[in-house]
């Protein structure tokens, strides 16, 4: 059949596996992407730039001329209104088309997906073994059948569930990520993602493992699983002779759990790969020894979760457990071995005291890291941490529904909406932002005498966009290779946004690859799948020597 997927901004490395899995059992799978310029759903948007860079007309095109049987989303809370409206689109193009939804979002409510007239099919969990059953299920026409993870419409519209099973528990068995999906859109030789496991050991409030963890209920199995060393070093090795990658994200939860696996794992890196690589972190989770091999194998930066240093609130509404003296020594550890260590830190955290960030700047300023990503706390479907919210007043039960339908507007905390905050809270937190972009970069003698109430009086527009700049500027100043990548993919899609509405052709590619390897690897570890000629066949046999 043909299946094609639809994203935006980002590459997901769910739809990669899944678009592995299809061309498996000889689907043919295309991509409809949106780069979304300025207005990533997510992070960014810069009114009035994301109206002009508008690429939804292209996306529905694509799925036009592709006429796809399948047509599956993956969403994020940010992003699912988006994908509802390119869902009702090309219902309305192609009527017999089948609409699949999975993802996160559709995790957490799964009553409301399913609910959506264009929405045919809805995958909750883990999607590996659910997404072929439903693609077989509607080449063979069967209406009828429970799928597992899976709830679906009859052509009488009545909805079918399956059963919730549990996860999989051998990755190796799964071939490697679809990355061709992706190749017109990200130069994959400036940046290379993968994950060498699934599941993370915390549940934060605020993240979607909290829920996650406990679909299936009993005999779900491990939720943290790891690949073996060899299988990724497998895949690494066919990555970087395609792409000749000059650096490689683990996109890991907890990189650094299991030591085991990851003494084995770095071994081998260091012997076969020798590629600088960047991962996310826990602090609990990093000791000497751990910081040591990572900085020997060529780790170039470790983002690790801070979000607030208010231990009582920390450990009471956010489930995390980690103590400062921790921290300061991670910290410490990353500095020693020339590791970056960026701390993600959370502003407007619900019934989180003012005084909170004072106690985080006077931490930061003992212990500066390499950079502080401040993220505005946002309320996501499923979570406890929207129960919270709604306890200390800071959202209604109204719009709790208005967030799990996907309006997020008027409730999302990019846009700083004085619905979720009050004025002396937002002036409060935009004060030490500020403060927090400016650590990293200036001694401590001037960042002690730094009075935040300095920056208080200073319009929103200002403060914020200060932070900005120095993020910005810093970032390029200090040679961070995610802020060159970054550049280097703006200004890119910018410059071919600009020739297709000159009428010039697009430029496909982000750079040439090698001619002499396959766009699609599909190993597993029983060899199915294969071809002789397959490189991955060969990496992966080396790989079990080596690892």
């Amino acid at each position: 059949m043909r299946v094609m997927f639809v994203a935006i901004a980002y590459e997901q490395l769910g739809i990669s596996m899944l678009s592995a899995l299809a061309k498996q059992r000889g689907h043919d799978v295309r991509l409809a992407f949106s780069v979304a310029l300025f207005n990533d759903r997510k992070h960014t948007s810069w009114n009035p730039l994301p109206r002009f860079f508008d690429d939804t007309r292209d996306v529905l095109n694509d799925i036009e001329r592709f006429h796809p049987d399948v047509l599956a989303f993956s969403p994020l809370s940010g992003s699912y209104r988006w994908c509802l409206h390119i869902a009702q689109n090309a219902k309305a193009l192609l009527p017999k088309v089948k609409i699949l939804f999975g993802g996160v979002h559709t995790t957490a409510v799964p009553d409301r997906v399913i609910a959506r007239p264009e929405v045919d099919y809805i995958c909750q969990g883990e999607g590996d073994v659910a997404f072929l059953e439903i693609l077989s299920a509607i080449e063979q026409g069967d209406f009828s059948s429970p799928l597992p993870n899976t709830r679906y419409k009859t052509p009488e519209g009545r909805i079918i569930q399956g059963p919730q099973t549990g996860f999989i528990q051998n990755l190796d068995a799964l071939p490697f990520f679809d990355k061709s999906l992706w190749e017109d859109y990200f130069n994959m030789s400036d940046y290379y993602i993968t994950m060498a496991s699934r599941g993370c050991p915390l549940r934060c409030t605020f993240c979607f493992n909290s829920f996650f963890a406990n679909l299936p209920g009993q005999g779900k199995g491990k939720y943290v699983r790891y690949r073996s060393p060899a299988h990724m070093l497998a895949e690494l090795r066919w990555a970087k002779k395609r792409y000749q990658t000059k650096m490689i994200g683990f996109f890991d939860d907890v990189f650094t759990l299991d030591k085991t696996w990851l003494k084995i794992f770095l071994e081998g890196y260091k012997k076969d790969i020798h590629t600088p690589f960047q991962i996310f972190t826990h602090v609990n989770h990093m000791d000497e020894e751990t910081v040591r091999w990572l900085a020997e194998a060529g780790c170039d930066a470790a983002e690790i979760g801070m979000e607030t240093l208010d231990e009582e609130y920390k450990n009471k509404y956010l489930k995390r457990h980690e103590s400062k003296e921790t921290t300061a020594e991670v910290i410490r550890l990353t500095r020693k071995h020339h590791i970056r260590s960026r701390m993600d830190h959370m502003l407007g955290l619900p019934g989180e005291p003012l005084e909170a960030q004072e106690t985080a700047r006077q931490f930061y300023i003992e212990n500066p890291p390499a950079r502080i990503n401040s993220y505005w706390v946002n309320y996501f479907p499923g979570t406890e941490l929207q129960k919270t919210a709604i306890r200390f007043g800071v959202i209604t039960e109204a719009d709790a529904e208005s967030l799990n339908e996907g309006f997020s507007f008027d409730l999302d905390s990019y846009n700083r909406s004085h619905k979720l905050f009050t004025r002396e809270q937002l002036r409060h937190c935009r004060t030490y932002q500020v403060i927090f972009k400016l650590i990293p970069f200036f001694p401590k003698k001037i960042l002690s005498r730094l009075n935040p109430g300095l920056f208080k009086s200073l319009p929103a527009f200002m403060s914020e966009g200060l932070a900005s700049m120095t993020d910005i500027f810093g970032g390029i100043a200090t040679g961070e290779a995610e802020f060159l990548i970054y550049t280097k993919h703006l200004v890119f899609h910018i410059y071919r946004t600009l020739l297709g509405k000159l009428g010039f052709p697009k430029p496909r590619r982000m750079r040439h690859l090698a001619p002499d390897t396959q766009a699609v690897c599909v190993h597993t570890a029983d060899g199915s799948g294969h071809k002789n000629s397959c490189d991955c066949q060969r990496f992966f046999r080396e790989g079990q020597t080596t690892g």
